[in-house]
C-alpha cells in the first residue's frame, strides 16, 4: 500500500531532526572522557598509587587509541551500518566511563579508559562522514555545528568536573563517572534510528552518499524514507570501488597537517596550565586560562567551517590560525605572566585548526564512501603523528630546566603545520589522485 500524502516527507524531517539531535549529543561525548581525567589525575594517581611515568603514558593513550581504533570505523560502518557503529560508539563511552573509576587498579583503569577512547575513536571518524551523507549542501554549517558542541563538552569537563566532585561528595570516582550519564544520553536517538530502521541505520550508508552527492538537488534519504529503495540494486553492486588512498598528495597532507595540529591540542591541554604557573601565575588563574583557550573553540568552531566552504582555497585560513599561534607561542616565551590572557586567547584561536581539519575532510572527497576512507586515514594517520608531541615537552622541560626549549619546539612545529595545511586546502579531491 503506497503511502499516505506527506508520510515520506514526515518520516524523512524526523528522521533528519533526529540525526542532528544525535550528531550534536556525541560530539558533546567526545573529549570529557580526557579533560575530565586531566582535571582529577593528582587525584587519580594518589588514589591507584600511580608512577609519575604511567601518569606521563595516560597523556599518550588518547591518540594512540585514536589511531588504532579510528582505521576500523569505515570497514565497520560498511558491515553494520554508520548509526549502528555511533550507537555503539556512544554505548563503549558510557561503559568505559562508568567501569574505570571503580576498577581497582592501574591496568584495569586503562583498559577501561581504552574501552571509552575506542568509542571516542570510530565516531570521530565516522562524524564527517555522516555529515557528508546527510548534509552534502551544509558541510561547513553542519561541522561548525558538530565541532562546537565538541569544544563544548571539553571545555565543560576541563571546567566543571572539580565542583562536581566536590557536590557529589568528593570522592574522584563518582567525579570521573558522572561523565558517563551524558554518553548514555547520546545513546538514545542512534538507538531510535536503529529502532524506527532510519536511512542511517544500513551498511549502504557510505555507497548511497555517491548518489546523493550526485543529485545535491534531492534530499539524501529520499529514496530510503519513501520505501523506493527496496527497488534498487543491492548495495553491493552500488558501492563504489575503494581508494588507494594512499596515493593521495592531498591525503597525507591532510593527515599529517591533522597530526601537526592534534600535537599542539594535547600539548596546549597537558602543559599550558604549568606554564603559567611557572611563571607565577595563580593555579586557580592558569586553570581559567586553559578553560579560556579551550572555550574559543565554541563560536569559532561554527565560523571557520562556514567560512571554509565559501573559499575554494582554505590555505588562506591556515595561515591566519598559524600566525595566531606564533604570536601566542613569542608571546608565552617574552612575557607568560604579563600578557597571559592575551596569549591564552591566541592559542584558542590557533587550535580551531581542528574545526577547519574536519571541513576539509569533507570537502577533499566527492562521495561518502571516499570521506569515509580519506577520515580514517587523516586521523588515524594524524594521531599517531601527535603521540610523540606531549611526551617531548616533558622531557625538553625536564632536561633544560625551563620554558624555552619547549615553546620555540612548539613554534617550530607551527611552521610546516601551516605549510601542509595549505597543500591540503587545495582545490582537488581524493578520488582524483588516488586513481591516476
Amino acid at each position: 500500500m503506497p503511502p499516505e500524502p506527506g508520510t515520506a516527507g514526515s518520516t524523512r524531517a524526523w528522521t533528519t531532526r533526529l540525526i542532528i539531535v544525535g550528531i550534536v549529543l556525541a560530539a558533546l561525548n567526545l573529549r570529557p572522557a580526557i579533560t575530565s581525567l586531566g582535571a582529577l589525575l593528582e587525584e587519580v594517581r594518589g588514589g591507584l598509587g600511580m608512577s609519575g611515568s604511567v601518569a606521563g603514558v595516560l597523556t599518550s593513550v588518547p591518540p594512540l587509541c585514536f589511531a588504532v581504533f579510528g582505521v576500523m570505523a569505515p570497514r565497520l560502518a560498511r558491515r553494520f551500518g554508520l548509526a549502528a557503529v555511533v550507537c555503539a560508539g556512544m554505548a563503549a563511552i558510557t561503559a568505559g566511563l562508568l567501569i574505570r573509576p571503580y576498577a581497582g587498579g592501574t591496568a584495569a583503569f586503562l583498559a577501561a579508559s581504552a574501552l571509552a577512547l575506542m568509542g571516542i575513536a570510530v565516531s570521530n571518524v565516522l562524524m564527517p562522514v555522516i555529515v557528508k551523507r546527510w548534509f552534502p549542501d551544509r558541510v561547513g554549517s553542519m561541522t561548525g555545528l558538530y565541532s562546537m558542541a565538541l569544544a563544548l563538552g571539553t571545555s565543560a569537563a576541563a571546567a566543571a568536573t572539580v565542583p562536581l566532585t566536590g557536590a557529589l561528595g568528593g570522592g574522584w570516582q563518582a567525579g570521573l563517572a558522572a561523565w558517563a550519564a551524558l554518553a548514555a544520553v547520546a545513546v538514545l536517538p542512534w538507538l531510535a534510528l536503529l529502532r524506527g530502521r532510519g536511512p542511517a541505520d544500513g551498511s549502504r550508508g557510505t555507497a548511497s552518499s555517491g548518489r546523493a552527492q550526485a543529485r545535491p538537488d534531492r534530499e539524501p534519504a529520499r529514496d530510503d524514507a519513501s520505501g523506493a529503495g527496496e527497488h534498487r540494486a543491492p548495495a553491493r553492486e552500488a558501492q563504489p570501488p575503494v581508494l588507494r588512498i594512499t596515493r593521495s598528495r592531498t591525503a597525507w597532507a591532510l593527515a599529517v597537517f591533522f597530526g601537526l595540529q592534534s600535537t599542539a591540542a594535547y600539548i596546549t591541554m597537558g602543559w599550558m596550565a604549568q606554564i603559567f604557573r611557572d611563571a607565577g601565575v595563580p593555579a586557580g588563574t592558569a586553570g581559567l586560562l586553559l578553560a579560556v583557550t579551550m572555550v574559543m573553540g565554541v563560536p569559532l568552531a561554527f565560523v571557520i567551517p562556514r567560512v571554509a566552504t565559501r573559499l575554494p582555497r582554505q590555505g588562506p585560513i591556515v595561515l591566519v590560525l598559524g600566525v595566531c599561534g606564533l604570536a601566542g607561542y613569542a608571546g608565552l616565551y617574552l612575557a607568560p605572566a604579563a600578557g597571559a590572557w592575551a596569549w591564552a586567547l591566541l592559542l584558542g584561536v590557533s587550535n580551531c585548526a581542528f574545526p577547519l581539519a574536519l571541513t576539509m575532510v569533507g570537502m577533499r572527497a566527492r562521495t561518502g564512501a571516499g570521506v569515509a576512507q580519506l577520515s580514517a586515514f587523516a586521523q588515524s594517520t594524524g594521531y599517531l603523528i601527535s603521540i610523540p608531541g606531549p611526551l617531548l615537552v616533558g622531557v625538553l622541560y625536564q632536561s633544560s630546566g625551563g620554558w624555552g626549549l619547549p615553546i620555540a619546539l612548539m613554534a617550530g612545529l607551527m611552521v610546516p603545520q601551516m605549510v601542509v595545511g595549505c597543500f591540503a586546502g587545495r582545490d582537488r579531491t581524493v578520488e582524483e589522485e588516488a586513481t591516476r
